[in-house]
C-alpha cells in the first residue's frame, strides 16, 4: 500500500454494506480501507485512534444520524473530510449535509466508479456531489429563493408546518426528517414566531390556506 493511500473509516449499520464498500475501496491501490463502525458513536470513536482522511458514513443510522454525529467527528478530527452516503435524493438533505460540514454526498445507489471519485475528491479538499443532484440542488435554490420573496418559511420549515398541521409530535418528526427532537422543536418555535401564530388551531388554518395539507 502506498505511503500516500487515502485512509477511509466506514461507516454504515448494515455488515453487508460495509463488507461491499470495503471490498471496493480495497481494489484501489490509492485508497485504503482502515476500519469500520455500525454506528455514529462508534464512528466517533474509531475515528479518535485511526485519524482516518476520510469517513465514509451513511446519512441514517438507528442510534445516531450522519448529520448528527458530523460536528463531533469534525471538532475531534478537523482533518478529516466527511463523505455522506444515503439513499436520501433530495437536495435539501444535500444542502444539510454541506452546511453541516460535510465534503460531499453520494447516493447509495452510485456506480462504484463514483463513489471511488468522491472520495479521492473530497480527500484532496474538494467538494462532491452527483451532477444531476447538484443541479436539482441549485433549481430547488432558485425557487427556494423566489418563493422566500412571498413566503417567510424554509422549505425544511414548511415540511414541519405540514407534518405538525398533520398532527404529528416533534419526535414523529424528528424520525420522519432524520433531525434531532431538539432541531424539530426550533423549526416549530421559528414557524409560529415568523407566522404569528398562537396555537395549533392556527398553525393548521395556515397549512390549509397555504395548500400544504392537499398532498
Amino acid at each position: 500500500m502506498s505511503e500516500r493511500a487515502i485512509r477511509v473509516l466506514i461507516v454504515d449499520d448494515h455488515a453487508v454494506v460495509r463488507s461491499g464498500i470495503r471490498l471496493l475501496l480495497s481494489q484501489e491501490a490509492d485508497i485504503e480501507p482502515v476500519g469500520e463502525a455500525g454506528t455514529g458513536r462508534e464512528a466517533i470513536f474509531e475515528a479518535r485512534s485511526l485519524k482516518p482522511d476520510v469517513v465514509l458514513m451513511d446519512l441514517v443510522m438507528p442510534d445516531q444520524s450522519g448529520l448528527e454525529a458530523l460536528p463531533t467527528l469534525l471538532h475531534e478530527n478537523p482533518e478529516t473530510k466527511v463523505l455522506l452516503l444515503s439513499m436520501q435524493d433530495d437536495p435539501r438533505y444535500v444542502r444539510e449535509a454541506f452546511a453541516a460540514g460535510a465534503s460531499g454526498y453520494v447516493l447509495k445507489e452510485a456506480a462504484d466508479a463514483e463513489v471511488v471519485a468522491a472520495v479521492r475528491e473530497v480527500a484532496r479538499g474538494g467538494r462532491y456531489v452527483n451532477p444531476e443532484l447538484g443541479a436539482r440542488l441549485v433549481a430547488a435554490d432558485a425557487a427556494a429563493s423566489k418563493r422566500a420573496e412571498q413566503d417567510p418559511l424554509s422549505d425544511r420549515e414548511r415540511e414541519v408546518l405540514r407534518l405538525l398541521a398533520l398532527g404529528h409530535t416533534n419526535q414523529e418528526i424528528a424520525k420522519k426528517l432524520f433531525i434531532s427532537v431538539r432541531t424539530a422543536e426550533t423549526h416549530r418555535a421559528h414557524i409560529m414566531q415568523k407566522l404569528g401564530l398562537q396555537s395549533r388551531a392556527e398553525l393548521v388554518r395556515h397549512a390549509l390556506a397555504q395548500g400544504l395539507l392537499e398532498d
